[in-house]
Order: C-alpha cells, then sequence, then structure tokens
C-alpha cells in the first residue's frame, strides 16, 4: 500500500481531537486508519509502499462510528484489510476489538475507555444524546473525526471545541462569542464576537487534506417548463389542491410550490432524453411524489432501476444499462459508485451541503473516468430561481424568508 503525498502530510500534522478536513472522495478512511497504525507503533515504509510491517503491540481497540449505510456496505472493512485488522475476530491478526457501528447507536460506547475512535462525517451538532455520547467518549478515549464539510457556523464546532478543552461547557461558548438578538421570539444568535480567538482554536485542530482531482466535473443546469397559471393560483389563495384545505404555513406553500413545478411531464421527459446519452446514471430526489414519477417511467427494455431511501435499501445497479433513485436525505453521504460518470439532480435540495455531498458519490480517487457530468433540472419559477440563489451563495435556502405569512 502507498498513501499519497498529501495524505502522509495531513498525517503528519494529525493529532488526538483533530478534525481530518478532506473533499469527499479524497481518501479521508484510509488517511485515518493509517493515523491509527502508526499511533500504534506502525511503519512508515507500509504506508510509502513496502511490505506490510505488523503493529509491535497489542494495538487499541478500534471503534469506528460511521453512517448506517457505510457499516452495512463494508465500506471500512475494505480499508481496514490493508492493515489485517477486522471486525471478525478470525481475519483480525490482532487480538484487539474492532467495532464498526452507526452514529444512531453511539450511546452504547459512552463507558468504553482507553481505546481509539473514528468519528466518521460530522454528527456532533447541537447538544442532543449523540453530543453528551461523543464528549464522554472524547474525555475517555483517543480520537479524531472526519468531515467533508466541517462547519458552516461556529455554533457547529462547539461541541470539539468543548471535547479538546477550550471551554468547559456550551454556556461558557455562548458567554464569550455569542451576541443574541434582542428582537426575536425564540434565542437568535446574532453575531459572534471573539473571532479570532475561535479561528485560532479552529486552526489548532482543524487538518486540510490538501489534493488536486484529477477529475473533471462538468455542471448542466436544465431549465424546464411548469404550470405557470397554477402556480401563480396557489401562490395567491394560498389552498391546497390535493388535500382541498387552506394552506397555514410558509412550509406547506413551499412544499405545494414545489410539486407543481417537479411533478410537470417536462421534468421527467428531460431525464428520459438524458438517459439516451447516459445509459448508467444516478438521480437524486427529494419527495415521494417525485420517487412515483420516476417510478413510473419507462428507460427501455432491461433497464434495471434500483433504490435507496427511507423504504428501500437495494445496492448500486450492475450492467450497462441502469438508473439508481436516490433520497438525498437518505443517500447523500457514506457510499460511492465507480461505475457511472453521471448525476442528475432531479430537484434542487434546499441544502448545499447536501448538494455538495451528492456530487461527491461518484467524484472518488479511484474512479475511472477523467469527465464528470452533473444536471441540474430545474424551472425559472420563483421557488426554484429562490433556492437556486442560495445554493450559490452556499447557504441553505429558508421557506420563512422566501414567504411570509
Amino acid at each position: 500500500m502507498e498513501l499519497r503525498d498529501y495524505q502522509l502530510e495531513a498525517i503528519g500534522k494529525m493529532k488526538n481531537g483533530c478534525i481530518l478536513n478532506g473533499g469527499v472522495g479524497s481518501g479521508k478512511s484510509l488517511t485515518s486508519l493509517s493515523y491509527y497504525y502508526l499511533q500504534n507503533g506502525g511503519s512508515l515504509e507500509f504506508l510509502s509502499g513496502k511490505d506490510y510491517i505488523p503493529m509491535p503491540n497489542p494495538p487499541k481497540d478500534l471503534y469506528i462510528i460511521t453512517t448506517a449505510r457505510k457499516r452495512d456496505t463494508f465500506e471500512w472493512e475494505g480499508e481496514m484489510s490493508h492493515f489485517l485488522l477486522s471486525t471478525h475476530e478470525e481475519l483480525n491478526k490482532y487480538d484487539n476489538k474492532v467495532i464498526v457501528d452507526s452514529w444512531n447507536n453511539i450511546q452504547k460506547y459512552k463507558d468504553v475507555e482507553d481505546a481509539f475512535f473514528i468519528f466518521d462525517e460530522q454528527r456532533v451538532v447541537g447538544s442532543g444524546a449523540w453530543v453528551k455520547a461523543f464528549l464522554k467518549i472524547a474525555k475517555q478515549n483517543q480520537w479524531i473525526l472526519l468531515s467533508a464539510t466541517p462547519g458552516d457556523t461556529w455554533s457547529d464546532y462547539i461541541p470539539v471545541f468543548i471535547a479538546n478543552g477550550f471551554y468547559k461547557n456550551k454556556t461558557e461558548f455562548m458567554r464569550e462569542h455569542a451576541v443574541f438578538s434582542r428582537f426575536s421570539k425564540y434565542p437568535k444568535i446574532e453575531k459572534y464576537i471573539g473571532t479570532g480567538r475561535l479561528i485560532r482554536q479552529r486552526r489548532e485542530i482543524l487538518v486540510d487534506m490538501k489534493f488536486e482531482r484529477e477529475t473533471v466535473q462538468h455542471h448542466y443546469d436544465i431549465y424546464v417548463t411548469y404550470d405557470n397559471k397554477l402556480y401563480k393560483d396557489v401562490m395567491k389563495r394560498r389552498w391546497d389542491i390535493w388535500n382541498d384545505e387552506p394552506i397555514i404555513n410558509a412550509s406547506g406553500l413551499c412544499y405545494a410550490l414545489r410539486k407543481i413545478v417537479n411533478s410537470h411531464e417536462s421534468r421527467s421527459t428531460k431525464l428520459l432524453e438524458l438517459f439516451e446519452t447516459h445509459q448508467k446514471m444516478i438521480v437524486f430526489y427529494n419527495c415521494d411524489y417525485e420517487l412515483e414519477i420516476l417510478k413510473s417511467l419507462y428507460f427501455g427494455e432491461g433497464v434495471i432501476v434500483a433504490e435507496w431511501n427511507g423504504h428501500k435499501h437495494e445496492p448500486t445497479p450492475t450492467g450497462n444499462q441502469w438508473v439508481y433513485l436516490v433520497q438525498y436525505t437518505a443517500g447523500a453521504e457514506g457510499w460511492n459508485c465507480i461505475t457511472t460518470d453521471t448525476i442528475v439532480f432531479y430537484s434542487l435540495n434546499y441544502s448545499y451541503k447536501i448538494m455538495h455531498q451528492s456530487a461527491g458519490r461518484i467524484d472518488r480517487l479511484n474512479t475511472p473516468y477523467k469527465d464528470l457530468h452533473y444536471y441540474y433540472l430545474k424551472t425559472r419559477s420563483g421557488i426554484d430561481l429562490a433556492i437556486e440563489r442560495a445554493l450559490n451563495d452556499k447557504r441553505k435556502f429558508n421557506e420563512s424568508s422566501f414567504i411570509q405569512f
């Protein structure tokens, strides 16, 4: 095994409690395991291309907290095999415990001590049960965190800052850095102060993996039509035409407007046209009604159509002609596909982070493709244009700001 120069450079900067910050497909998993290997007496020669050199002493127990999909598809098992590590005792060269589990089960490990934890994909945001378990684990063990998108605001870093001992608790952080709006009905941070200190602390724990991609991403905006008359009528009357009842809030109205623009037949027609030139494609969508439309389409004789969402967990199809229907929330992260060069975003997601992570599913270090194609189906309706502006600004679309009730 031979790591790339940027991975070796990152390992040299890593330390307990750091965030390994690498773009999607940059090889964070292998880099983190290499760091664990070195921390437990492994040899840099092996990471530079020599034959495997065992860790001299029994290594620490290894716990990897990741997405449910990565756990279920055994993606980490493949990376661990380079180091002769396995969750199966009969395949593990060492006597240490190796566990890969999902964030949903993190509380099962809050009493573990003197082990090594790899937290895969940033989930320690807020102050819920996951964060409480993370903070207890961090106090009793060695740990690192992997993320392609480490934080949009300073509040996203609070749990990691506390785990590194920069603050005793969230209250201390807020007292030192948060200025709350006087006019909001609920606690809303208006601005942060003392940002110089925050920048120094982030710099202390953030390890960037700087790498040059060999792939070239091509992004295409494909504008389709919609029922403008119906759109204006629902916007004006605020009436749910499907359930025959009034729309009472911004979320309900946005859902209705999006259903009008996303359900128009011109959108599915354009998808079928794209399939004529891209016979293996991943299609991302948001809502169940979109899934029903997508499932009703006829892509051709023998074309395999598979799904990954909250209802079905089918694997990525194989063969020469296939369509993989993936719901954003269920499949934006935690898996990869190197057998296609095409993703179609059937509708836009509100979150720039989710869109970025979804695009990364095919942009991997080991993809055989140089040119990758991304198609964004959208309309020139008010709501699609507003979502597009938010995404271009790398922001999350806010329904309440778009529509006043």
